[in-house]
């Protein structure tokens, strides 16, 4: 699948919403992930290298609290994508894309998702209302399927 790298989707948050650990360009103690809309923005994908010392209780293995990290950051930015593109918009320099946040997060985790090995994570929409998103995401690494998951994310005025 072809994506588009030129601008990430968190790079357009506006300043408000710049500070996610997990995926906020101005957290400096954060990860930083960078979710991109596929090139025919029928998706949005994420790639994320986790640091060590996110090892879960079986050893050279995530913990489960990250996957929902990933899943968390990289489903409200998939969400404001959706909703951008379904208005017919474009991401560039001046975008200050809209804001959505989790209201649901329902994770199945398939099996141990290993350490020193890139995560995919790609995003699909169910459905699309004003006020709401349904986003499908899975979960990969060298291909097997490792975690699935379905988000209800909601809209947020720019003033939360």
């Amino acid at each position: 699948m072809s994506v588009n790298t030129k601008l990430a989707i968190q790079e357009t948050y506006g300043e408000r919403f710049q500070h996610c650990w997990g995926c906020g360009p101005k957290n400096e103690q954060g990860m930083h992930m960078k979710s991109y809309p596929s090139e025919d923005g029928e998706s949005c994908i994420v790639r994320v290298m986790p640091d060590q010392m996110y090892t879960g209780g079986v050893p050279a293995n995530l913990f489960g609290g990250m996957i929902a990290v990933i899943f968390d950051c990289h489903g409200t930015a998939s969400a404001a994508w959706f909703n951008h593109r379904a208005k017919g918009q474009e991401l560039n320099q001046d975008t200050v894309i809209g804001r959505f946040i989790t209201a649901r997060l329902e994770i199945d985790y398939k099996s141990p998702t290993p350490m020193n090995e890139e995560i995919t994570v790609t995003s699909q929409l169910e459905e699309l209302t004003e006020k709401k998103a349904i986003i499908n995401m899975t979960m990969e690494v060298n291909g097997k399927v490792t975690a699935k998951a379905r988000m209800i994310a909601v809209a947020v005025k720019d003033n939360m």
